[in-house]
């Protein structure tokens, strides 16, 4: 059982690394459903070759802000880099990493051109597979040039310089991303690795980073019969996830303020009843620390009679609800703020004197924890209530 699902990932992987080996030589219409319209300001600079070698199934360059460091897995001939590279400006930065040598070739032959276009050069692309950020292929690859394994010592020696690779210089570093975006590339990775990779994207993310993710979903479960076709795999269909199993799947690693930004309604294609449809999501990382208590609340101003958050405090509409400081700054940041009222305690409390805040869920903030016990003011006027539209 075991040697018959490894020789199932060696064909998967096998069937995947060659398709789009063809496809970085030769535009292939069917490998993808067809992307969004890109803004067609970023794409003048972008040689032609590279944009009919795009592939993917949604725009996760329209989440990007100036100045950020980002993160594109799966960036292929680099197209989705070359604009977010505009995008994020002379003070941002765009990574793309990609394990297929003929992909990665074309993307780097056009770098430096595109970068002397727009005036600046922040992009470089990094070899390595998506669900092993620490891992660089190209260290790898350079390594066993010089050092050939030729017998049981020089494996031992060679596995041992991966860990080290690993360890202090990984491909991508803790914490040193502002976003990972993603197009169509997620459902590739094989099954076995596939939570290994949420977990990659979690760790690479600064704390208050946040992903942009478009993949293709599936409506229900893909059997297995599916799953074992190699041609399906690389045609981003065996390899979808459920659409509820995809937002699960970052929740599970800890990303909070998961939403879904785009949702086909049609499907790309449907087999044996199963539809697969393009899906667009962000999520955010931030949600660790300790829990201080500083006599804050928060009031939801609807519309639904209550909501439930991603660590499972409960707010009711119009009610004072009680929460930590670090749940108190998550809610005043998006995707929460729209719908947030904040009621800030009249005395301040340093966060160095904070006690630690018993979490109760859906506890309800009583006026006098934020006013204080001893408040005793009083103030009145007989001046008449005005507003934007006259006085009472």
């Amino acid at each position: 059982m075991e040697n018959t699902s490894t020789n199932q990932n060696m064909s998967v992987e096998k069937a995947v690394r060659e398709r789009y080996e063809r496809s970085a030589l030769q535009t292939e219409a069917a490998l993808c459903c067809a992307t969004e319209e890109y803004d067609k300001k970023y794409l003048d600079v972008i040689p032609k070759e590279i944009i009919e070698r795009d592939y993917g199934c949604g725009d996760p360059s329209k989440y990007v802000n100036p100045n950020e460091t980002v993160l594109d897995l799966g960036s292929g001939t680099g197209k989705i880099c070359f604009i977010i590279s505009q995008m994020v400006g002379k003070e941002g930065k765009v990574i793309g990493v990609d394990f297929n040598n003929e992909m990665l070739g074309l993307a780097r032959s056009y770098r430096q051109d595109v970068g002397d276009k727009i005036g600046y050069h922040n992009v470089e692309f990094r070899r390595g597979k998506i669900q092993d950020l620490r891992l660089d292929l190209d260290k790898i690859d350079f390594y066993l040039r010089e050092n050939p394994i030729k017998n049981a010592a020089d494996l031992v020696r060679y596995e041992e310089y991966i860990d080290e690779q690993k360890k202090n210089q990984p491909l991508i570093p803790d914490q040193s991303v502002d976003l990972v975006v993603s197009n169509c590339v997620l459902n590739l990775v094989r099954d076995e690795a596939k939570k290994q990779l949420f977990s990659e994207i979690f760790r690479v993310l600064k704390v208050g980073g946040r992903v942009a993710i478009s993949d293709i979903v599936s409506d229900e479960d893909v059997p297995k019969h599916l799953k074992n076709d190699p041609e399906l795999w690389s045609g981003c269909i065996s390899g979808a996830l459920r659409e509820n199993a995809f937002l699960k799947a970052f929740a599970d690693v800890g990303f909070y303020g998961i939403q879904i930004e785009k949702r086909d309604n049609q499907p790309w294609q449907t087999v044996e009843g199963i539809e697969f449809r393009a899906m667009t999501l962000t999520a955010y990382k931030g949600k660790e620390g300790p829990c201080l208590e500083r006599n804050q609340a928060v009031i939801y101003q609807g519309p639904w009679k209550a909501v439930i958050d991603d660590d499972g405090h409960t707010l009711y509409r119009g009610e004072r609800m009680a929460v930590c400081d670090k749940t108190y700054r998550i809610y005043n940041k998006e995707p929460y703020a729209n719908d947030i009222i904040k009621v800030d305690p009249y005395e301040d409390i340093p966060l160095e004197e904070a006690e630690t805040f018993v979490c109760n869920k859906n506890a309800k903030r009583h006026p006098r924890e934020t006013k204080g016990l001893e408040y005793d003011v009083t103030e009145t006027t007989d001046a008449p209530y005005c507003g934007p539209d006259g006085c009472c």
